[in-house]
């Protein structure tokens, strides 16, 4: 009997630990929080950006601003198709594509009645 539910706790362990290791594998990379979205030689303060609230808060999905990744667990950074000054495979220099990107999400959550950022300001801070 003893060996019974010796065998049973056993498996059980095995399993809940093959359940964390699956999860652990196949979890997304995250990047330190918060990132700062800095272009040299720009005018105004760098921005700090953090996915959790983003993603995790606000329920946006990667490949909103990923779009090109086609591996999601590995996503690569803005810059590494946004030149920060010329554009390159049709892609926008990075500053043209934050403030697009950034600015038509936050004025579309402001319209929706949602608190964001929308002033340069209020990204830029000093």
């Amino acid at each position: 009997m003893k060996n019974k539910h010796f065998l049973i706790s056993a498996c059980f362990i095995v399993f809940l630990g093959s359940l964390l290791l699956f999860n652990l594998a196949s979890a997304q990379k995250k990047p330190a929080e918060p990132i700062m979205l800095k272009l040299e030689g720009a005018k105004l303060a760098p921005v700090p950006f953090s996915h959790t609230s983003h993603a995790e808060k606000e329920k946006i999905a990667c490949v909103v601003c990923h779009h090109k990744d086609k591996d999601t667990k590995e996503p690569q950074p803005c810059v590494a198709c946004h030149m920060l000054k010329e554009v390159k495979d049709n892609a926008a220099p990075a500053k043209e594509a934050f403030h697009k990107n950034c600015q038509t999400c936050h004025k579309e959550s402001v319209a929706k009645g949602r608190t964001a950022p929308v002033k340069c300001n209020e990204c830029h801070k000093k």
